[in-house]
Formats: structure tokens, C-alpha cells, sequence
């Protein structure tokens, strides 16, 4: 309307009319796509089960493609049969494995059966249920358990498993019995067990199966050692056969560290039995 006038002037048609069609299009655009992409989503899963079919007694995977058996049952090409439990068995409730284990007393073989562990006289039942062993005092031989005949003068020795004896002390194997040591005067029974069953007393060595006194010479001492003639000298005496002699230490020189020879000292060197100057 006009101020002055007061009239009022014709108008021109709203543009919001003309905007109406083209935003409908645009939602109804979007509307349209969300639906191919939904149904696109879906196509592949509806493919995949039309493809692999999860069959009877079976469930699908809790991670990634494709199912499994359940629990009691095993795959059979594309089926999943039951678990057959044969007799003197029972069920393990896992997936994995044969599904079942054979009760304790029994083994499994080859044709998937529980036959009983045989156990025979002398033997005992294993603590895995599934073999035997023999008891102590007896050893394995094929399939039984056969005593073990002691020698006069022997002992068991060893575990069940390997049950065998020993001669008691005192006394030696040979041939399957048990005889005694003989132990020659002024020797005494070691426990050493191989070699030499005995050891000479101190002041005596062994020669020829006996054990002879040492003959100690004078300016010497008993050696204990297990060679050489039994004896040392003593310090400032060398062995000579037999007997320990006198060292002469000549001027400039001294007895070394095993006192049974001498050496020059320092800055003299032995020249013919004498120490000179090394000049």
C-alpha cells in the first residue's frame, strides 16, 4: 500500500513456490540412496547363506566367516554327526580331539575302542591309568613281571622302574654272585666303585697285590702320594737312589722353592757348578 495514496500496490509471486519442488526431489533423492546402500550391505549376507548354509548341529563362528560343530558333534564332509562314545569312555565336552577319552584302567587303540590295561602278576597300575609297571623286586620281561633272585650277600638297589641289586660291602659281582674281597694285611676296603676295591694303610703301597711297608731313608719323610717311591727328602737334601745326600750350596746361590735343589741369585748365572757375575 501506498503511504501518499493509500493504495495498494499488486505484488510478485513468492519465490518459496518455486523452491518447493526442487527440495523434495533432494530429500526424496537421498531417501532412495540410503535404501540401495542398505540393501547392498545386506545382499552379500543373504548370498553368503544362501552359498554355505550353516547345517543341523552346528553354530556360526563367533569371529570371522563360516561355522563350526558343536560341542558332541564332529564335521563329516559338510554334516556334523554325533560323537560315538565307545564303551569303558567318556565324553570330554571339547571341540577339539576324538571328543572322547577312555576311562582310567583302559587304552585306546587303533580301531578307537577302551580295551582294559592287562596288569600282570608282580606289576601295579600305572598312575596314568593307561600302562603298568612292575613292583619293586621285580623287572620287566615282554609283557610280565618276573622276580628278581637275590645272590647271597646282595641288596636291592633302584626304583620300581628299574629294580635291580648290589653286593652288599665287602663283597664283589662275578657271574651273577656276590664273593668276597680279599683284602690284603695292612690294606682296608675302599668305596670306590670300580678299580682297585681296596687301598693300602698309611706307611705302605701296593706292589703286586700286596701292600709293603715304605722304607724310609734317613733325612726323609713319608710321601702319601699315590706314585713315586713313597718318601721325600727333606729340605736341603736331594734323592740319590735310595738315600737323600747333602746339597752343597755353592757361594751366590741359594736353595729354590722346593728346598731339594739350588739356584743362582740374582745378577749370577751357573757356570760349572759355580755362580759368577753376569756381567
Amino acid at each position: 500500500m501506498d503511504r501518499k495514496s493509500g493504495t495498494t500496490e499488486p505484488q510478485a509471486p513468492h519465490s518459496v513456490k518455486a523452491q518447493i519442488p526442487a527440495n523434495t526431489s533432494t530429500v526424496m533423492a537421498l531417501f532412495m540412496g540410503s535404501i540401495i546402500a542398505a540393501i547392498l550391505l545386506v545382499l552379500p549376507a543373504f548370498a553368503q547363506t544362501d552359498a554355505q548354509p550353516i547345517p543341523e548341529n552346528a553354530s556360526a563362528k563367533s569371529y570371522g566367516d563360516g561355522w563350526k560343530c558343536n560341542i558332541g558333534f564332529r564335521l563329516d564332509e559338510n554334516a556334523c554327526v554325533a560323537v560315538v562314545v565307545p564303551q569303558n569312555a567318556y565324553d570330554t565336552n571339547r571341540s577339539y580331539g576324538s571328543g572322547w577319552e577312555c576311562l582310567h584302567g583302559f587304552r585306546k587303540t587303533d580301531e578307537a575302542e577302551c580295551v582294559a590295561v592287562e596288569v600282570p602278576e608282580g606289576g601295579f597300575l600305572d598312575p596314568s591309568g593307561e600302562r603298568w609297571r612292575c613292583l619293586r623286586g621285580y623287572i620287566k620281561v615282554d609283557d610280565t613281571c618276573q622276580e628278581i633272585v637275590l645272590p647271597a650277600n646282595a641288596y636291592l638297589v633302584g626304583a620300581s622302574h628299574s629294580s635291580s641289586w648290589s653286593c652288599e660291602r665287602g663283597f664283589e659281582e662275578t657271574d651273577g654272585q656276590c664273593l668276597a674281597i680279599e683284602v690284603p694285611a695292612n690294606a682296608f676296603l675302599n668305596g670306590s666303585g670300580y678299580g682297585q676295591p681296596w687301598t693300602c694303610e698309611r706307611g705302605f703301597f701296593e706292589k703286586a697285590g700286596l701292600c709293603e711297608a715304605v722304607a724310609i731313608p734317613a733325612n726323609a719323610y713319608f710321601d702319601d702320594a699315590t706314585y713315586g717311591t713313597g718318601w721325600k727328602c727333606d729340605r736341603g737334601y736331594v734323592a740319590s737312589g735310595e738315600t737323600c745326600q747333602f746339597i752343597n750350596v755353592p757361594e751366590n746361590a741359594h736353595l729354590d722353592r722346593t728346598g731339594n735343589r739350588w739356584k743362582c741369585d740374582k745378577n749370577f748365572q751357573n757356570s760349572k757348578g759355580q755362580c759368577v757375575l753376569n756381567n
